[in-house]
């Protein structure tokens, strides 16, 4: 587990040295929520690089430093990672622009992040709060909707969320998805989170529903 901040700034450092180009990585998991202190460990670093060409050379610097690459179970096999790379107590789960079967790394979640890290070869950004919500309602991990209530009693701007949803639907073409998202936030409201914008996602639900409907009564 990964208790304290400085343990990621000093494995970028490390990771850093073993770099020979620039390589931009966004930070959109419970890290994020370490380092504004919502929650006292994690045992994941979730990243994303955009580029396959940095992908490629960042992997290769991780593997030099001894990390070594393990196949994905149980909750994680579902969330199409490009490598889960272990060493000692840091586990990176690495995607390469998408995540969980086409959740995009997209124009505006790259506009919201903040650079937190600047090195010689590795720029290191968090993902907005919003962002990371929105991720975590995609994944069946244990512990991500404690994360979700956390982020949320922290002070989330709800409409960023319902936009960032509905772009993720459309630019994946995977409009079911709503529905997925739809259960984790009852999910969330049973246990006490207050959703303001849940009439919104109800909506998006029922004209999912209603045109699944019209295309079997016209098939």
């Amino acid at each position: 587990m990964i208790s304290d901040f400085k343990q990621i700034e000093s494995l970028f450092k490390e990771i850093d040295q073993h770099l020979k180009n620039k390589v931009h990585i966004y930070i959109i998991g419970g890290v994020v929520l370490l380092y504004q202190g919502l929650k006292p460990a994690t045992k994941d670093i979730d990243l994303v690089v955009l580029r396959k060409h940095e992908f490629i050379t960042f992997e290769q610097a991780l593997k030099t430093v001894r990390f070594e690459s393990k196949i994905p179970t149980g909750a994680y096999k579902k969330m199409n990672l490009n490598q889960i790379l272990v060493r000692d107590d840091f586990r990176i789960d690495a995607f390469h622009k998408t995540v969980c079967r086409r959740f995009l790394l997209s124009e505006g979640m790259i506009k919201r992040a903040k650079k937190l890290l600047e090195l010689s070869h590795v720029d290191l950004y968090l993902c907005s709060n919003e962002d990371i919500f929105v991720f975590k309602t995609f994944t069946e991990r244990e512990g991500d909707l404690q994360d979700c209530i956390a982020l949320a009693q922290r002070g989330l701007d709800w409409n960023v969320i319902v936009s960032e949803i509905q772009s993720q639907i459309h630019h994946s073409g995977e409009d079911v998805w709503i529905t997925w998202i739809g259960e984790r936030l009852d999910l969330l409201m049973e246990k006490g989170l207050n959703i303001p914008v849940i009439d919104q996602i109800d909506k998006l639900r029922d004209t999912y529903f209603e045109e699944l409907l019209r295309k079997k009564k016209h098939k």
